[in-house]
């Protein structure tokens, strides 16, 4: 279980933003994707949980390990987390190589003292995500996918309790987007930690999500049916949409992609308007429903 339960406050900013959301995903859920435009503060919520960035009050919960309660004055260091952070631009360290990248984890900043038992480890990461022959190379030699590929071994090398992944596929090209999204899919199937992804992708939503994290405005909506309410659109891009329509309280109507009238009810009387919490998965399946490409 992950109980998330942020506050933080930039009235100075321009304009001013606060952050304030709180939600929890049980064990079932072990997916959870946050969804919502740029600067809504989802990447904030994800160094907040990293403990890159201090919340003005708040509450992460991993399992049994609590790494920040402010009411009880309990801050882990970010070092002490464990929690694997895939930037959005994978953020490799330019001067150290591939297998100095992976180790960081366990070596800080003297790689070069690296331990027997280190260095294993960290190859034995690298040849599990098939680049182990690129151990010796740096980061700018790198191709797009290899260096997801060596970001992705960067965050579990840490032997992390969660694992986050910030716009897993921005930088990559369609092509190779849809291939290592079906890698990162067929992978994250065999982990047993939570995985928390940002995306503006609903291809990214329907492959991943087992609870969808609606954000605007620093407000997060959690829709811990997503799988249900989409069986009612023929696109990813509609449903979503739809839910954040519904979630902020826009107008309403029939939808202008799918025509279909929001108060729609499915065979067993469920709305495609209600929002409630459900661990149904309608076919069993841990990809969703063909979607399509990104929207803005």
């Amino acid at each position: 279980m992950i109980t998330v339960r942020l506050e933080k406050a930039f009235p100075k900013g321009v304009p001013p933003f606060s952050l304030s959301v709180d939600y929890t995903f049980t064990a079932e859920q072990p997916r959870a994707v946050l969804f919502g435009p740029s600067g809504s503060g989802k990447s904030l919520t994800l160094r907040c949980l990293a403990g890159l960035m201090k919340p003005d009050r708040g509450l992460v919960r991993v399992a049994d390990h609590v790494l920040l309660d402010s009411a009880g004055n309990v801050s882990v260091p970010a070092r002490h987390r464990r929690i694997g952070y895939m930037f959005q631009e994978y953020a490799l360290f330019p001067h150290l190589n591939v297998l100095e990248n992976v180790a960081y984890s366990h070596t800080g900043n003297f790689p070069r003292f690296m331990r027997s038992d280190v260095r294993e480890k960290a190859r034995g990461m690298l040849e599990r995500f098939s680049v182990g022959h690129l151990a010796e190379r740096m980061p700018g030699t790198l191709s797009g996918g290899q260096r997801q590929r060596v970001a992705l071994a960067r965050a579990l090398n840490a032997d992390p309790l969660l694992l986050m992944l910030d716009e897993p596929f921005s930088a990559l090209d369609t092509i190779l987007r849809e291939r290592l999204r079906e890698e990162l899919a067929d992978m994250l199937e065999k982990l047993t930690i939570p995985v928390i992804m940002i995306t503006h992708d609903p291809e990214d939503v329907d492959f991943f999500a087992d609870v969808l994290v609606l954000y605007n405005h620093g407000r997060a909506t959690p829709v811990p049916d997503y799988r249900r309410m989409r069986r009612h659109f023929p696109t990813a891009s509609a449903c979503l949409r739809h839910l954040q329509r519904v979630c902020w309280n826009e107008p309403e109507g029939e939808d202008s992609v799918t025509g279909i009238a929001p108060e729609t009810a499915d065979a067993d009387g469920t709305s495609p308007n209600a929002i409630a919490p459900s661990t149904d998965r309608p076919d069993g399946a841990r990809h969703g429903a063909p979607a399509e490409s990104s929207v803005g």
